[in-house]
Formats: structure tokens, C-alpha cells, sequence
């Protein structure tokens, strides 16, 4: 005869005792915890963000009724946990995973504490794999890997988010699972992005997490780490793939200063509360590879950030700085230019994903970036001057098809492959005799000319992932035979 038990779930009552916007002070609760969960009267949930002598200090996440003082407050004596499962792919849910895109209920296959701890060292292993981001700039200049925590920086208008849908929308048929968190942002500019993954069949391997500007502070804190435990559901409980974009960290620590000015706690620098540092360190720590004894996953963690007129220096740009792999700086200037995605060379840097870049890229791009800045450096210098010398000129001319090749618009990742066979290219001479207003044109002929001609280098190409004699003897045959066909 097989016995079941009912556990007994330990629970408390205590009493709202005053309430400043989405903060509550509740009496009575004496075995509290932070992070977690509260049920504030009979209509709202709240989740406890610290304690003083004579409260305990909850955060309204979720109001469907007006709350009082002297309302009662249970706890149940157990951290913050929302549903996570593979019915979450394709569907657009709010800052507790409840869908907000009325489409219907979410089939949950289990449920995850929103503040779990960061893999520790021993479960991790050093990335092996490049993610692939479609951004040519990015892929051959300032790589990333699977598992790589790389922040994407700059003013506000030059491309970020960009950068960030991009990456997911290069994810297509790679076995990525992509979560785009967006928080604080308006409503038109959520729908803008929720269109493009529609436009290019994201939602097939996507989720949305969204807290917007008119949606509580509270879900706005919680938004990025609701989006890192649905991330951590796939890549540990399913040993998948996982890449989150944050969008941004500059509004988090906005909600997170106000929150921390209702809790009468002491500012600090920029009156961000002396935590802030701690609060994102926590958030992008989680990401990482699994050793194959956990499952091996990964979870790439993309988070943006706003800077001021170009300020590296500031509080929040240079704590989640020192806690990334690596940033993407997009430069005003060079957006105002035309030059996009306006990646700044000088103060942009990869510090783990040149380690897992392709061999066929890496040894094609030694000496690209130096070309690169050089020929920004001699743009500015020659600005002033009246006339050049010939080498001079030579040198900017080669310098223009550069910055054309580098060049991309929004929305059209490039396979690694066909990178891989533009700097072949490159390398070879193949635009020597190209004009720089017919590099775009002539770059994406070649590329449709060998696919057509050769898919059998493309297919090596891809497997090995290596630029081999045969491989370089069969491109260098099909650049002079689409040369000859193009005179």
C-alpha cells in the first residue's frame, strides 16, 4: 500500500502598516527572507527587498486591487518563483512570466526561484563556441562566444538595439534559444522590435520580456531577472543555448534609485543606492558555459547600456564595465557620419571571444582593425587640408572600401561563412580595382557567384571552419572567373 504525505506549508501573518507608492511596510512578519514572495491584502504580491528595525520592506510586483493600511500580509516562507518551459518560445510575457500577448495560457513545465545563484566555478568550463552575432563588424573585429557576458555601450540613438535584435535574428536554425528583456522602454519601440521578429521568423526560437515605462517600478526591476531564469530553465534544464539581451541596464538602475529612495535608504554616487553595483554583478554573473556534468549549456548574456554625450566615466557605464567580457562602444559621431553599425574601434574590445573565433576569420583579420583606425586617423588629419599627395590619396581610397566592406544595414545578419569569404576576398586583391560606392554591390555578387558555382566550399567551409589550401585554391579559381564574367 503506497502512503502519500502532505507536507505542511509553514505560513505567517502580519500587518500593512504604511504604503509609499510601490513600497509596503508590513508588521509581524519575525522569519522573513529576502527575495521573497508576500500576498499583500487580497489583490497584490509583493516581494520583500530588505528590512529596518521595526518593518520588513516589501515591493508591490502585481496589484489586480487597492491595497490599505491595516490589510493583512501572508508569507509563505519561500523565495520569488515564476513558471518557465518550452511553451514560453514565441509568446510575449510581462515582468512575472504571465503572457500579456492574448494569445492564451502558457503551459509551464516547472517553476524557478527569479534570484537563483550564479553557476560556480566548478560547473563551468571555458568557452569553445563562437556566437555568431550577423554583425560583420562585430564577428570579425570584436568577437563573442557562447557563454560571454559582452555589454553593448553608447549614446542614446546610435544603434544599440540594434546591435542586440540583429544577434537574435542571426540565431535562425543555429539551436539558440533567443530572450529579448526589455525595460523601461515605450510601448512603440517594444512593438517595433516584436514586428521585426515577426518580419524574420524570430519567434520561432524567441521569447519577450517586457516591463515598459508606464508598468510599475517594481516589474521593472524584476524584468531582467525574470528574463536571466527563463534563460537558465533552458540551459540547465535542458542543456541548450541561450542568448538574453538586456535592454537596457541603464533604466533597471533608474527604477532600482527610486525604489531605494522610497526605502529611505542612503544615496550614494549619482544617488544610486551603494547596491546597485551588487544588483547587476548578480544579474550577469548567471550567464556562462556548463561543464559537460551539468548539462552542458550556455547562456550569453548582451546587456546595453546609455551613456552621456560619449561619458565612459559614469557610475553605472563603468560598474557593468568591469563586470563584462568585453563592450561594444557605438560611437555618435561615426553614426551621424553614415558609418553603421557605428562601432568604435579604439574603445570597443573582446577579452575571451577572439579565443573561439573561426581560424578561417582570425587569421584574415590581424591586421584589419589597425588598417581601420589608421585610415580614420588620416580622414580627420587630411579634413583640413587643401590638397593631398598621390600616396596619400591612394591610401584613403583603400581606406573608403574598408569602411564599405564594414559597413551593414539593419536587420540583414551575415553568416559567418560569408565572411569568412569577403575578407578572403579582401585579402586577395579582389576590390584593389573597386570604387567604394560599388563595394556593397560587388561583394554581394561574388558571394551569390560562389554559393552557385561552388556549395561544396561553402559546406567545408561551414564543417571545418578552417580556411584550407583546397578551400583557398577553389575561392581564388571562382574570384577570377566571376571577375572575368563581370568585365
Amino acid at each position: 500500500m503506497a502512503f502519500k504525505i502532505n507536507l505542511l506549508q509553514i505560513k505567517e501573518h502580519g500587518t500593512i502598516a504604511e504604503i509609499k507608492e510601490d513600497v509596503v511596510r508590513v508588521t509581524g512578519l519575525t522569519n522573513c527572507m529576502n527575495g521573497q514572495l508576500v500576498q499583500l491584502g487580497k489583490g497584490a504580491r509583493g516581494v520583500i527587498v530588505g528590512f529596518d528595525p521595526d518593518y520588513v520592506l516589501v515591493l508591490a510586483v502585481e496589484q489586480s486591487g487597492s491595497i490599505k493600511p491595516g490589510d493583512m500580509a501572508q508569507s509563505a516562507i519561500e523565495d520569488f518563483r515564476v513558471p518557465v518551459g518550452a511553451g514560453f518560445i514565441g509568446r510575449q510575457v510581462n515582468a512575472l512570466a504571465q503572457p500579456v500577448d492574448h494569445a492564451g495560457p502558457i503551459r509551464e513545465d516547472g517553476r524557478r526561484a527569479i534570484f537563483g545563484a550564479a553557476p560556480s566555478v566548478l560547473e563551468r568550463i571555458p568557452l569553445t563556441e563562437a556566437l555568431v552575432t550577423g554583425a560583420k563588424i562585430v564577428d570579425m573585429l570584436k568577437p563573442v562566444g557562447k557563454g560571454q557576458r559582452m555589454l553593448i555601450i553608447g549614446d542614446r540613438m546610435t544603434g544599440k538595439t540594434t546591435i542586440g535584435v540583429d544577434a537574435i535574428l542571426a540565431q535562425k536554425g543555429r539551436n539558440v534559444t533567443c530572450i529579448y528583456c526589455c525595460i523601461g522602454k515605450s510601448e512603440s519601440a517594444l512593438n517595433k522590435v516584436a514586428e521585426t521578429f515577426r518580419a524574420h521568423g524570430a519567434w520561432d526560437y524567441s521569447i519577450i520580456v517586457a516591463a515598459l515605462a508606464s508598468d510599475p517600478m517594481g516589474q521593472q526591476y524584476l524584468c531582467p531577472y525574470v528574463a536571466a531564469c527563463l534563460g537558465e530553465y533552458f540551459m540547465h534544464d535542458r542543456g541548450g543555448d541561450v542568448l538574453v539581451v538586456f535592454d537596457d541596464l541603464t533604466k533597471h538602475a533608474w527604477a532600482w534609485r527610486q525604489i531605494s529612495l522610497l526605502l529611505e535608504r542612503a544615496p550614494g554616487r549619482d544617488a544610486y543606492p551603494g547596491d546597485i553595483f551588487y544588483s547587476h554583478s548578480q544579474l550577469v554573473e548567471r550567464a556562462g558555459k556548463l561543464s559537460p556534468s551539468r548539462g552542458g549549456g550556455s547562456m550569453t548574456h548582451l546587456p546595453i547600456v546609455e551613456t552621456q554625450q560619449g561619458d565612459l566615466a559614469g557610475y553605472i557605464p563603468s560598474n557593468i564595465i568591469s563586470m563584462t567580457d568585453g563592450q561594444i562602444f557605438l560611437s555618435a559621431p561615426l553614426f551621424a557620419e553614415g558609418f553603421r553599425p557605428a562601432v568604435d574601434m579604439g574603445l570597443s574590445v573582446s577579452r575571451i571571444g577572439n579565443k573561439v573565433q573561426w581560424s578561417a576569420i582570425k587569421g584574415q583579420t590581424k591586421m584589419l582593425q589597425l588598417d581601420f583606425i589608421r585610415y580614420k586617423e588620416l580622414e580627420k588629419l587630411t579634413r583640413i587640408k587643401a590638397g593631398v599627395s598621390s600616396a596619400v590619396e591612394a591610401r584613403l581610397r583603400q581606406g573608403r572600401v574598408l569602411e564599405e566592406l564594414l559597413k551593414q544595414p539593419e536587420n540583414r545578419p551575415i553568416p559567418m561563412e560569408d565572411q569568412a569569404l569577403i575578407l578572403f576576398a579582401l585579402q586577395e586583391g579582389f576590390l584593389n580595382d573597386t570604387e567604394p560606392a560599388q563595394v556593397k554591390a560587388r561583394l554581394e555578387g561574388m558571394i551569390r557567384h560562389v554559393r552557385a558555382q561552388r556549395p561544396d566550399l561553402i559546406e567545408e567551409l561551414v564543417d571545418r571552419r578552417v580556411m584550407t589550401d583546397a578551400i583557398k585554391e577553389g575561392l581564388h579559381e571562382q574570384l577570377v572567373r566571376f571577375s572575368h564574367s563581370a568585365v
